[in-house]
């Protein structure tokens, strides 16, 4: 939006601070607080301490992390494989095709994510194929609820690109493949690489479907974060959460980096 008078962008500074602030900015500023607290004092944690950010850095905490890690570049990759490909696909079905196959791509979206887990679950359950019990089953579900995602991304910027320069590569004696790798893709770079962000991004938070998925073995970190403040340990929980969101901000910095260079290129 723009204003052009100094008093209407004030006005639009003191509206985005008055609704920034209390919404966003101060649960996570509370959360931040309590995670170097040891007790509440009045409306506010108090007792200042480290120890929790020690404990989260190790043993459990630091195995979770991992997990969510490990678990959120394997969804991502897979998602945008899969997605990338559909959206190629249906670029090339035309009109109707393409409108199937972004409603079947959006029913996961559709539906709450716990829906997800069950139906996963349920079908994963049973020979011939078994992986309920194994890391597998959430990460199947991570990727089912992010491929979405990744197919919409990628096929918005299918849409804006400009078939010129694929018509002239072609023109010039060039192979479909070599359109597609050389051409196509490299022009899509941008596009994916915020993909993964996105995608990254939402499995490392995903909760709902996986405590009804994970094993023992494989705990993901807002796994732990929801048992430790269930537990009444909310010091902790604040702190594996601001563990959880620091680590997905600089993944997501560093797609971004690449995003960037790959917009200049």
């Amino acid at each position: 939006m723009l204003v052009h008078s100094r008093t209407g962008r004030r006005a639009v500074w003191a509206v985005f601070a008055v609704l920034f602030v209390p919404l966003f900015a101060l649960p996570l500023l509370v959360i931040l607080t309590a995670s170097f607290a040891t007790h509440w004092s009045g409306a506010l944690p108090s007792g200042p301490t480290t120890a929790h950010y020690a404990a989260a850095v190790r043993g459990e905490s630091l195995r979770a992390l991992t997990t969510s890690l490990v678990t959120a570049v394997t969804a991502s990759l897979v998602a945008l494989t899969v997605g990338t490909w559909a959206a190629l696909a249906g670029a090339a079905l035309g009109r109707k095709g393409r409108k199937v196959l972004d409603a079947l791509f959006m029913l996961p979206v559709a539906v709450p994510s716990v829906v997800v887990g069950l139906a996963v679950l349920v079908a994963f359950s049973q020979p011939p194929v078994l992986l309920n019990g194994t890391r597998w089953i959430v990460l199947l579900a991570h990727t089912v609820l992010v491929t979405a995602f990744a197919h919409q991304s990628v096929s918005a910027a299918i849409r804006r690109l400009d078939p010129m320069y694929e018509q002239a590569a072609a023109s010039l004696g060039a192979r479909p493949s070599y359109v597609l790798f050389r051409v196509r893709l490299p022009l899509l770079l941008p596009s994916l690489t915020a993909a993964a962000g996105l995608c990254f991004a939402l499995s490392m938070g995903e909760l709902s479907a996986t405590m009804m998925l994970y094993p023992p073995d494989w705990v993901p970190l807002p796994v732990l974060v929801f048992t430790s403040t269930d537990r009444g340990s909310l010091f902790t929980g604040s702190a594996l959460a601001v563990v959880l969101m620091t680590a997905t901000l600089l993944a997501l910095l560093a797609v971004s980096r690449v995003r960037t260079r790959a917009s200049y290129r």
